[in-house]
C-alpha cells in the first residue's frame, strides 16, 4: 500500500471514530492551528524567502495575517454556522420541525498552490476543520521549503491522523487523486483544474476548483489616473505579480496610454526605488522554468517600463507593455508575472465586448468616478468577483464568498462560505404520529376536493415569524381584556 493510500486510509478510520464532530473538539484544532502560526512564524518567514524571496513582514501580511483572521472568525462563530437552520414551512408542515443541519463531508483532499503556500493551503483548512471534516494536505512541491516545514511541523500541531501532511510532486498527487475523498480542493491552474476534475468524477466526488485566468483592469480616462496607478501597480507587482487576483492587462483609451505608463513608472520608483532589484520588498519568480514562461511571454510587444532580467536570480523587474493586441503572445495565457500589457480601446463598450469574447476571468478590475458606468460593467460582464477603484482587497473580507466561475473555476469559500462548501447542508422534517386525518388528502382514492386541499395546504406558505408576533398580541390582548374585566368587578 502507497505512502498516500496509507495517509487517506488513516484519515477516514480517524473520522470514522466520530471525534472531529464535537464542536470543542474542532475549536481546540482551530487553537492549535493558530497556535502553529504563531509559535512557527520564524519557520514560515525563512521558508517563504527561500521560495518565493518575501520578507518577514510581507511574509505576514500577505500569508499568516488573514489566516488568523479566518480563524479566529472561525472560532467566534462556529456554534452558530453548524447549528439547525429553520426554512420557511408550508401549512401542511407548519407544526413539524423543519430545518437545514450542517454535517461533515467526511474525507477533504486540499492540494495547495506554490505563489501563497501557506495562505492558498490553510486557508481551506480551517473551513474543513470547522465544518468537522478529516483534511488530507497536499502542499505545492514548487514551493519546496514551505512544503518541508509544513510536512515536519504541522503534525506537531494538529491530530497527524485526522489532518495528514503529504508532500511530493506530480506522481504523489496523481497516487492522491486515485483515493475516494468526499470533497477535493484544488487551487492552481486550469489546466491541472481539469484533471484533478476528471479524478474526482470517477469517485462522483464534488470538488472546488479556485484556477485564474486574465483578469482584465479597465481604466475611465476621467478617473484620478494618480490614484488608480497607484493601486493598480501594488494589486500587479505585489508578490513579483505572482498573484492569481492580480490585474492581468490594462484596457484604456489611446488618449491616456502614455499618462498611464507615466504614472505607473513613478509608482514603481517610489514602492521599489530604482533598483527593484536590490530592494528586499520586491520578489523573484519561483524557478526557472516559470522565469522562461514569462520572459517568452515578452516576445513581439514594445516595453515601455522595465523589462530587465537575471536568469541565475529568476529576476524579472516591474515591466509594462504598450500598444499589445489581442494577437500578442502576452494575451494568450495568464501572464502570473510582473508584466503588464496595455490595450487601447475606444471606451467602456469595446472594453466590455472585449472582456465578453474572453473566457470569464476571476475578476473584473475597473477604475472610474462614474458609477453608472461600473454598474454598467457589472450588469454587462461576468466574473468570480467584480471590484472598482482598487485591486485585490475584496480577498480579505470573509463575508464575500472567494472564488471563479467558468474557466476561473467552481465554488468559492472564506468565512462561513468556507464552512458551507465544505459541509453537506442536509436538510430535516420531524413529525408525529399523530393528526393522521390531515393526511388523508394525499392518499388514495385521489379526487377533486382533495387536490383542492393539497394545493392549498402545498402552495399557501406561512410565515411563522408573523404567525409567532399574532399569537403573541393575541395573548397580550387577552390578557389586558382579562385585566379589564377584573378591574372592573372589582370597582363594582
Amino acid at each position: 500500500m502507497s505512502r498516500e493510500q496509507l495517509a487517506v486510509q488513516r484519515a477516514r478510520k480517524s473520522f470514522q471514530t466520530g471525534k472531529s464532530k464535537p464542536l470543542q473538539y474542532r475549536i481546540h484544532q482551530l487553537k492549535c492551528l493558530q497556535r502553529f502560526l504563531t509559535e512557527r512564524q520564524k519557520d514560515i518567514a525563512d521558508a517563504v524567502k527561500k521560495d518565493l524571496y518575501k520578507t518577514q513582514h510581507g511574509t505576514e501580511l500577505y500569508e499568516t495575517l488573514g489566516l488568523e483572521g479566518e480563524i479566529n472568525l472561525a472560532i467566534e462563530k462556529l456554534a452558530e454556522w453548524a447549528a439547525p437552520r429553520p426554512v420557511e414551512k408550508n401549512l401542511l408542515t407548519v407544526l413539524d420541525e423543519v430545518y437545514v443541519q450542517p454535517e461533515p463531508l467526511g474525507v477533504v483532499l486540499i492540494i495547495g498552490a506554490w505563489n501563497y503556500p501557506w495562505a492558498i493551503t490553510l486557508q481551506p483548512l480551517v473551513g474543513a476543520i470547522a465544518a468537522g471534516n478529516a483534511a488530507v494536505i497536499k502542499p505545492s512541491e514548487v514551493s519546496s521549503h514551505s512544503s518541508k516545514v509544513m510536512e515536519e511541523l504541522l503534525p506537531l500541531y494538529l491530530d497527524k491522523d485526522l489532518y495528514p501532511v503529504v508532500t511530493g510532486g506530480v506522481s504523489e498527487t496523481q497516487e492522491l487523486l486515485k483515493q475516494r475523498f468526499d470533497h477535493v480542493f484544488y487551487t492552481g491552474s486550469s489546466s491541472v483544474g481539469r484533471a484533478v476534475m476528471e479524478a474526482a468524477a470517477r469517485h462522483l466526488t464534488p470538488v472546488t476548483l479556485e484556477l485564474g485566468g486574465k483578469s482584465p483592469c479597465y481604466i475611465d480616462k476621467n478617473c484620478d489616473l494618480s490614484v488608480a496607478c497607484r493601486r493598480i501597480t501594488w494589486g500587479k507587482f505585489v508578490n513579483c505579480g505572482q498573484t492569481c487576483i492580480a490585474p492581468d492587462y490594462i484596457l484604456c483609451e489611446p488618449s491616456i496610454q502614455n499618462q498611464v505608463v507615466e504614472e505607473i513608472r513613478k509608482v514603481i520608483k517610489e514602492f521599489y526605488t530604482d533598483d527593484p532589484k536590490t530592494f528586499d520588498d520586491y520578489g523573484r519568480i519561483i524557478n526557472q522554468r516559470h522565469f522562461k514562461r514569462v520572459m517568452a511571454l515578452m516576445e513581439g510587444s514594445t516595453i515601455a517600463i522595465g523589462g530587465d532580467s537575471d536568469e541565475s536570480e529568476c529576476y524579472i523587474a516591474p515591466t509594462v507593455l504598450k500598444d499589445v493586441t489581442a494577437e500578442s503572445k502576452v494575451m494568450q495565457e495568464e501572464v502570473f508575472g510582473p508584466v503588464l500589457p496595455i490595450i487601447t480601446v475606444s471606451g467602456i463598450e469595446e472594453a466590455i465586448q472585449f472582456i465578453n469574447e474572453r473566457e470569464k476571468p476571476l475578476v473584473v478590475y475597473v477604475f472610474s468616478p462614474d458609477n453608472k458606468l461600473i454598474r454598467r460593467v457589472i450588469a454587462e460582464t461576468s466574473s468570480g468577483a467584480l471590484l472598482a477603484n482598487d485591486c485585490l482587497i475584496h480577498y480579505t473580507i470573509s463575508a464575500l464568498p472567494f472564488g471563479g466561475v467558468g474557466n476561473s473555476g467552481m465554488g468559492c469559500y472564506h468565512g462561513k462560505h468556507s464552512f458551507d462548501q465544505l459541509s453537506h447542508l442536509r436538510s430535516c422534517l420531524i413529525k408525529k404520529l399523530n393528526m393522521e386525518g390531515a393526511n388523508n388528502m394525499r392518499y388514495p382514492p385521489h379526487t377533486a376536493s382533495k387536490l383542492g386541499w393539497a394545493r392549498f395546504l402545498l402552495l399557501k406558505k406561512v410565515n411563522v415569524g408573523r404567525l409567532r408576533r399574532m399569537a403573541i398580541l393575541a395573548t397580550l390582548a387577552a390578557l389586558a381584556a382579562f385585566v379589564v374585566q377584573v378591574q372592573s368587578s372589582l370597582d363594582i
